[in-house]
């Protein structure tokens, strides 16, 4: 990993910090009925991780671990990433449940294969991490962009970590790729250099323990689309299929923005097709030019204000109100 890579995960690692306080492992999921009351209880506005109970076989014995996600592509709904893992001796239990692309199944077939991962859970365990369209769109237009890919490889890295930390005796890790594959097994290895790491495209369909993390990842991202609460008023529910294409969904969209507030939550407003409604129905900001360098009769704002004889600023400690963490927002230290 080269500095700058390093730099950006750092980035991602701080606005992770200040965004995802809401990030937590919960235990109980014991079908797909239990994932409505989940996603209904959480903001929306940050990412939530949710974690299987770890089967004590899975500590014992070597597993294999697979990763994959769910809605890369759609204007709305959050990106959800999911792992599963299982012990290397019950490759067969995956072939049983029928593991396959979450893709290539219906939605029925994928809630029933989902259930059976709730149901195996003496022998195998996953885990997801739904990253909010809040958290995408504003990393991707942070000063320092911070791609899809990125964030998507910081979360599988992340959800590898959380597991072995859990107990998981990982030994080998399947993964489908973003980027090349190359680049992104070499990444891996290096964060789990005592691992085998595969990367490779259409993993999701050829390794089945990739295809159970596709299915709880698809299966958990749908039902997090339903039980999505909007903060705001008069907002539609019939949105289709939430992808850029589809002409429910931007009908949608040019329904539901504000000319000064713009779209609701669900939206990731850094995708163009959401920006190009913007343009079109909302009201233009006009950015003040930021200078480069400092001017010579610069005036802190400090000096307006006079220091409490009781305590210095450095003492005090006041928690950022999410309106200002949401959206990215800093002090001003100068005029």
């Amino acid at each position: 990993m080269d500095e700058k890579e390093e730099d950006v995960t750092e980035n991602v690692g701080q606005v992770k910090k200040e965004e995802d306080s809401c990030e937590e492992a919960v235990n109980g999921i014991t079908c797909k009925e239990d994932l409505t009351p989940l996603f209904e209880r959480i903001d929306h506005s940050v990412n939530k991780v949710h974690f299987s109970e770890v089967p004590q076989v899975c500590k014992n014995e070597p597993c294999q671990l697979g990763v994959d996600e769910a809605g890369r592509g759609p204007v709305l709904g959050p990106m959800v990433y999911g792992i599963s893992y299982a012990p290397l001796s019950r490759k067969q239990l995956l072939v049983e449940l029928g593991c396959a692309d979450s893709k290539s199944l219906t939605e029925k077939k994928r809630d029933e294969i989902f259930n059976d991962i709730c149901e195996c859970k003496d022998c195998m365990g996953w885990a997801i991490e739904a990253i909010s369209p809040n958290v995408i769109a504003n990393g991707m237009y942070r000063r320092t962009k911070v791609s899809l890919n990125e964030i998507s490889m910081i979360s599988a890295t992340g959800l590898i970590k959380a597991a072995i930390e859990a107990g998981v005796h990982v030994a080998e890790i399947y993964v489908d790729t973003v980027g090349k594959p190359e680049s992104y097994q070499a990444r891996l290895q290096a964060v789990f250099p005592d691992v085998k790491i595969v990367v490779a495209k259409k993993a999701d369909s050829t390794y089945p323990i990739v295809s159970a993390a596709s299915i709880c990842a698809k299966v958990s991202r749908d039902h997090a689309i339903r039980a999505w609460r909007f903060r705001e008023d008069d907002v539609g529910k019939e949105y289709g299929s939430g992808y850029p294409t589809d002409p429910v969904t931007k009908s949608w969209l040019s329904a539901n923005v504000d000319a000064v507030f713009g779209f609701p939550r669900l939206v990731r407003f850094s995708w163009s097709t959401a920006e190009q409604i913007l343009q079109a129905k909302a009201f233009a900001v006009d950015w003040e030019k930021v200078e480069e360098t400092e001017s010579p009769n610069e005036r802190k704002i400090l000096q307006f204000f006079a220091r409490s004889p009781s305590k210095t600023l450095s003492d005090v400690h006041v928690k950022k109100h999410h309106f200002f963490t949401e959206r990215c927002l800093s002090n001003a230290t100068a005029l």
